[in-house]
């Protein structure tokens, strides 16, 4: 049905169309017209942010969460060039995000105007597709257009920049119309190559399951036919750190994160595989290491939607492209089809040899009474929240890693964090953005202090609108991963790696009109948590922790798998192939 309608009317109308509940935005002159809209309708809630940066950050935490695509609309120039940052993040993520950005009049466009800026050209690297539209009859396909390469395929950031006098204009609005897209990804895999990949699955006697992203971005359906899979085979599985909670982290078959700061088993059975399959990851270099080493004994296999990631980084023997969901249901019936046959004594074996690995405990470490050491904040965290509704997002850094192996995920979409691209600030926002998704859910974001500044100020929106996120900020006055590359790397010389200047975030938390809790004794730290999560409303609780402590596990730049670094519970040197260490 088509329908006439000025510009800004279609894009509220188009949003409405696409199921979207909310925008994270922020206004400026070039988007006022379609704020208008937005103001005379009640369907769509509007987030106003304080830095368009932490409107993208938001989308890309409500649509992690979610599985939808979060929605951004902010102005021109500035507006659009603040975005920068989070489409770049959500571009290495796989993150489906749909940014709307306002842009001068088409007539003006080229002239220097106010708040003018090449927006396309600017976002075009960090995008998965943009458009410019200056034709106002063309409005409506393009939105509808963007929401579907924005979640079909492999995931990622669109943005389309809408003239000012475009909005003003009348035009022509049509409804969504998916099918008449051009962009059709593949989403079914070469049966002959499944079945090949089935037929290694058959012989292997040291087979590993590696997971990525690509099998959360597949849906619901994808890690419940993953763990179907892993759980009737008995192959063990590790994960990227994108990848969390595909696999339940209490599952008997998981080996924990894999990568520079992975479980030790996790790698040591990545280095010494004899079939790797990589299901929906891409080969990140924090997860490689050093390439030539890289699984050295194994058969590869990659199942990916993405056909330019397969062979990109490193060859494999079996490539299967296609949606991860689909590939999956098709090799489960292959395999059942041909008797679920796999070698079970060799597994077995393989299984022993992992549990060796898996009792060096790389993970414990040696606590304190008068100090808080983070890992034990993260242990105490988890055993307190464990079992709730819980949504966990992160900044970046230290934190962020001991996040990751300290705190157990059994479901996907929990775990929210920046991996590709690293970016500092995400975590508070995407927080936010997961609590709007979720308004009764428990909503952690575990930080450091220094990461978490970077997008203070959207303390103001968790206020104003009421959301009861939780910052969990592991306070170490440094910049703790910085420093242990530092002391570690470049002989304790510690350039520029602490602030002089912290704030109090407990009088920081009282100046926004929410809670602030301190806590620097480890005895009280229950007390604490409990009470940060039995309080209705915002908080910043402030975890006074170990300056110096490192970040164990530790694969070393340039270094293979079975070059791990290890904490100071077992003995600090470097692991060998076998499980010897040397000091």
């Amino acid at each position: 049905m088509t329908r006439e309608m000025t510009g800004a009317k279609m894009v509220v109308q188009a949003l409405k169309d696409q199921g979207v509940d909310v925008v994270f935005g922020y206004p400026g002159g070039a988007v006022l017209p379609i704020y208008d809209e937005i103001f005379l309708q009640n369907d769509i809630r509007h987030v106003l942010v304080r830095h368009e940066q932490g409107a993208v950050h938001a989308a890309e935490g409500y649509a992690r969460s979610t599985g939808k695509p979060g929605v951004v609309l902010v102005t021109s120039g500035p507006g659009a060039t603040n975005a920068v940052t989070g489409l770049t993040d959500a571009l290495l993520d796989s993150i489906p995000i749909v940014v709307l950005t306002g842009q001068v009049p088409t007539f003006m466009i080229g002239s220097d105007a106010f708040q003018e800026a090449d927006t396309v050209g600017i976002t075009r690297p960090c995008t998965k597709h943009n458009w410019l539209v200056k034709d106002t009859d063309a409005l409506a396909g393009t939105l509808h257009e963007a929401f579907h390469v924005a979640k079909s395929g492999r995931p990622g950031p669109v943005l389309v920049d809408i003239p000012k006098d475009v909005q003003f204009a009348n035009g022509k609005y049509q409804g969504p119309k998916p099918s008449a897209s051009h962009y059709q990804p593949q989403l079914k895999g070469d049966m002959e190559e499944i079945t090949e990949l089935v037929e290694a699955i058959e012989k292997a006697k040291r087979p590993v399951f590696y997971t990525g992203g690509g099998v959360i971005n597949s849906g619901t359906a994808a890690s419940q036919l993953l763990r179907e899979l892993v759980d009737a085979t008995g192959i063990p599985v590790t994960s990227t750190l994108m990848g969390l909670g595909a696999y339940p982290a209490s599952g008997k078959n998981w080996l924990g994160m894999l990568g520079m700061h992975g479980l030790y088993e996790a790698n040591m059975a990545m280095h010494g595989c004899d079939l790797m399959i990589n299901i929906g990851a891409r080969f990140d270099d924090r997860i490689t290491g050093r390439i030539d080493a890289f699984s050295p004994k194994s058969k590869k296999a990659h199942i990916d939607i993405d056909p330019s990631s397969i062979n990109k980084v490193i060859r494999v023997d079996i490539p299967i492209v296609g949606d991860v969901a689909h590939v999956l249901e098709d090799l489960l019936k292959v395999w059942k089809a041909r008797g679920r046959k796999v070698n079970r004594e060799a597994l077995e074996k393989w299984h022993k040899q992992i549990n060796e690995w898996r009792a060096v405990n790389c993970l414990s470490f040696k606590n304190s009474e008068k100090t808080i050491k983070p890992q034990y904040a993260l242990q105490r965290l988890e055993e307190l929240t464990k079992g709730r509704d819980r949504y966990v997002t992160t900044e970046v850094g230290q934190h962020q890693m001991w996040a990751a192996q300290y705190l157990g995920f059994e479901d996907p979409n929990r775990w929210m964090t920046s991996g590709g691209l690293g970016t500092m600030g995400y975590g508070f926002p995407a927080s936010i953005g997961a609590q709007m998704a979720h308004p009764g859910a428990l909503v952690i974001n575990v930080a450091g202090e220094a990461s978490w500044l970077m997008n203070m100020q959207e303390m103001g929106t968790a206020v104003q609108f009421r959301l009861p996120v939780k910052q969990f900020i592991l306070n170490n006055e440094r910049l703790g991963m910085v420093r242990q590359w530092q002391e570690l790397l470049h002989g304790e010389r510690y350039s520029h790696s602490w602030s002089e200047a912290l704030p109090d975030f407990v009088k920081l938390a009282e100046a926004f009109g929410c809670k602030g809790i301190c806590v620097s004794d480890p005895k009280d730290l229950d007390d604490a948590i409990m009470e940060m999560i039995d309080y209705d409303g915002p908080v910043i609780f402030d975890c006074l922790v170990e300056k110096h402590e490192n970040c164990f596990p530790m694969i070393p730049s340039g270094k293979a798998h079975n070059e791990m670094l290890l904490g100071e519970a077992e003995t600090q040197g470097v692991i060998q192939a076998g499980g010897a260490v040397l000091v």
